[in-house]
């Protein structure tokens, strides 16, 4: 399971993959399919700035993609910076993940077909985005 959440824990893209595939290699393509949004206040499109990701996805080509979209790099390089700085941030995507976990049919993964498990995710995130917006409006 792959999550690309905001700054709040709100999902904004989820994907899947094989199980024996790094996280690494869902990145890329979850990014990329991350769109930009009318922004009607200022009046232009609204681009994620930064994106913070643990030691594993710390490797020089995805920061150079990252560099040519313009999204700034906040990953932890392994060897020299401490996993303690990015706790604050990380404890966001674990409480996302816990949250889509807490629906039946995701943990333990049921379906066999990744069409059907990827539509029970999406369906999932769209029940957290309705929650959230709930308590918002009460």
């Amino acid at each position: 399971m792959h999550i690309l959440s905001d700054r709040g824990g709100l999902p904004l893209v989820v994907g899947i993959s094989a199980g024996n595939t790094h996280g690494l290699h869902g990145l890329k393509p979850m990014a990329g399919g991350l769109r930009s949004r009318h922004d009607p206040e200022r009046g232009r499109r609204y681009k994620p700035r930064k994106l913070h990701a643990d030691k594993a996805y710390d490797t020089s080509e995805l920061r150079r993609w990252l560099r040519g979209k313009r999204i700034a790099v906040r990953i932890a390089r392994k060897g020299i910076d401490s996993s303690e700085q990015l706790g604050r941030h990380r404890w966001v995507i674990e409480r996302t993940m816990s949250w889509l976990t807490g629906y039946r049919r995701l943990s333990p993964r049921y379906e066999r077909q990744p069409r059907n498990y990827l539509a029970f995710l999406g369906h999932a995130a769209a029940l957290l985005c309705y929650k959230r917006l709930l308590q918002l409006t009460t």
